[in-house]
C-alpha cells in the first residue's frame, strides 16, 4: 500500500479548511467523499476572484471582461480535456453533472431516431435494446428509463458477479441485433467496483453497440484516458473532483457531437435564427444553451490544477491504500460484512452490523465525528440484488489518514456495542 508522507499529507490538509472544524466537539473525520469531495482553498479562492473581479458573461460581449471571462471558461475546457486525455477541447460540452451529461445523451439519441436524415438509424428507435449493469445508480437507470418509453425501447440487465464485477460473458450472451447501447458505471458508487472500460467496450464494438460510460466516482480513483478506452460517451461530475457544485463534464467521441441533435434551445448554441428555421452552432456551443455555469466552469479547471499539483497519481494510491486498511480493520469485527470484492476496486468500503440498520450506524458515527453515508446511496435495484434496504458507507480522498481508519474502526466498534 502507498501512503503519501505525513509532511505532504499535512500540507494537503491544511488546504483543505473544513476538514479542520468541530462536529458535535469533535474533530471532524470526513468520509463521505463518494457523495462529494471537499474544496481546496485554492479552488474557492478562484472562484471567489470570478465573482468579486472578473463577472461577466461569456462568447458574447464586445468588452474586456466578456473577452477575459471567455479565455477563462475556455480554458477550463482545454484543462478539463487534458486531464481525461480528450483529443480536443471541442469534445468536452459543459453540463450540470453526471445526472445531466446521461440525460442529453440519452435525449438527444432518442430526438436523433424520430427526425429523418441520414443518421436517424444511429439514434434510439422502437424495438431497440438497452444493456444497464445490475450495480447501476439511478442516474443511469431513469433517464433511460424516460426515452424507452419514448421510443418504444427496451431495457435489459446485465447481470454482475458475487464479486460485484460486470458478468461480462452474460453481457456478451444479452447482446443481440437489437442491442444499441450500454450504459454503465465504470466504479461503483456502493462495490467500489472498477470495471475495466476497454473489456467492455471491445465486446460491444463487435456488434456496433453505442458504449456510456459513467465515470462519476473513476475521476479520482484512476486515470482516465478517454481515446484508449474507445467508448463513444464518457461522463462525470465536477463535486466529485473537489470542485464547486453545478458543473459537470460530457465528453464525445468521434463525430457524436455534430451528428445529434440538441435537446435545449436557446442563447449562445445557434448560428443564426428565424421565424422560418434555427442552424445550430458547431459543438460544443451547440449542446450549452443559454447561460452557463462560468464560475462553475473556472473552479473545475483550478480543481484539476490542484489535483495535478499535488500528485494526482499518488493522491488516487493514497485513497486507495487507506480503503483497503479500513477494509482489513473493520473485517476484524464480528458479525460485520463488506460488500464487494472486486479485484480492483476504488477508495471506498460498505458494510453492514448484522442486526443492525444502516442508519443507525450512521447517527452514532456522527456523533462521534465522523461523517458518512448510510442509505440505498441511489442504488435500489442492487440494494434488491443483495437482499437488503441499505449499507453504510465510507469512502475516502487524499486529505485522509490512517489515524481517522483507526478513528472509523473504533467508532464502528462502539456503536455495536451501544446497538447490539
Amino acid at each position: 500500500m502507498s501512503f503519501l508522507s505525513a509532511a505532504r499529507l499535512e500540507k494537503i490538509r491544511s488546504d483543505v479548511t473544513q476538514l479542520h472544524i468541530s462536529i458535535r466537539d469533535r474533530n471532524l473525520v470526513y468520509l463521505d467523499n463518494a457523495a462529494t469531495t471537499l474544496k481546496p482553498k485554492a479552488v474557492v479562492d478562484r472562484v471567489s476572484q470570478y465573482y468579486l473581479n472578473e463577472t461577466s458573461n461569456v462568447h458574447r460581449g464586445a468588452h474586456y471582461l466578456a473577452e477575459t471571462g471567455t479565455v477563462s471558461y475556455e480554458t477550463a475546457r482545454l484543462t478539463v480535456a487534458k486531464f481525461i486525455s480528450a483529443e480536443k477541447s471541442a469534445e468536452v460540452v459543459f453540463t450540470r453533472g453526471t445526472t445531466e451529461s446521461l440525460n442529453l445523451i440519452a435525449q438527444c439519441l432518442a430526438l436523433l431516431g424520430e427526425l429523418p436524415g441520414e443518421h436517424q438509424a444511429r439514434g434510439l428507435r422502437a424495438g431497440d435494446e438497452i444493456l444497464l449493469p445490475e450495480f447501476e445508480h439511478h442516474s443511469n437507470i431513469v433517464p433511460w428509463q424516460l426515452v424507452c418509453e419514448r421510443a418504444g425501447a427496451h431495457l435489459k440487465t446485465i447481470p454482475i458477479t458475487q464479486a460485484g464485477e460486470i458478468d461480462l460473458e452474460a453481457m456478451r450472451r444479452l447482446i443481440t441485433a437489437k442491442t444499441k447501447l450500454i450504459s454503465f458505471s465504470c466504479c461503483s458508487n456502493v462495490l467500489g467496483t472498477i470495471t475495466n472500460v476497454a473489456d467492455v467496450v471491445a465486446i460491444a464494438k463487435e456488434s456496433n453497440v453505442i458504449v456510456v460510460v459513467d465515470a462519476a466516482q473513476m475521476i479520482t480513483a484512476e486515470e482516465i484516458k478517454v481515446q484508449n478506452w474507445g467508448a463513444d460517451f464518457v461522463v462525470f461530475s465536477g463535486h466529485k473532483l473537489f470542485a464547486p457544485f453545478g458543473i459537470g463534464v460530457l465528453w464525445a467521441g468521434g463525430d457524436w457531437l455534430d451528428v445529434l441533435p440538441p435537446y435545449q434551445g436557446g442563447g449562445s448554441m445557434i448560428d443564426s435564427v428565424s421565424f422560418e428555421k434555427t442552424t445550430w452552432a458547431n459543438a460544443p456551443q451547440k449542446f450549452e444553451a443559454g447561460t452557463p455555469n462560468v464560475g462553475g466552469a473556472i473552479g473545475l479547471g483550478r480543481a484539476i490544477e490542484w489535483f495535478n499539483d499535488i500528485g494526482a497519481q499518488d493522491a488516487m494510491a493514497h485513497a486507495k491504500a487507506l480503503s483497503e486498511a479500513a477494509r482489513e480493520q473493520l473485517s476484524s469485527i464480528e458479525g460485520l460484512r463488506i460488500y464487494g470484492e472486486a479485484r480492483n476496486r476504488t477508495s471506498l468500503v460498505s458494510f453492514n452490523l448484522e442486526g443492525v440498520h444502516a442508519s443507525d450506524v450512521g447517527t452514532l458515527l456522527d456523533q462521534q465525528g465522523i461523517a458518512i453515508r448510510a442509505g440505498h446511496h441511489c442504488c435500489q435495484p442492487l440494494m434488491k440484488r443483495l437482499g437488503i434496504s441499505a449499507t453504510a458507507r465510507a469512502s475516502f480522498s487524499v486529505y485522509n489518514s490512517l489515524s481517522e481508519v483507526d478513528a472509523l474502526f473504533s467508532a464502528v466498534k462502539k456503536a455495536k456495542e451501544i446497538l447490539l
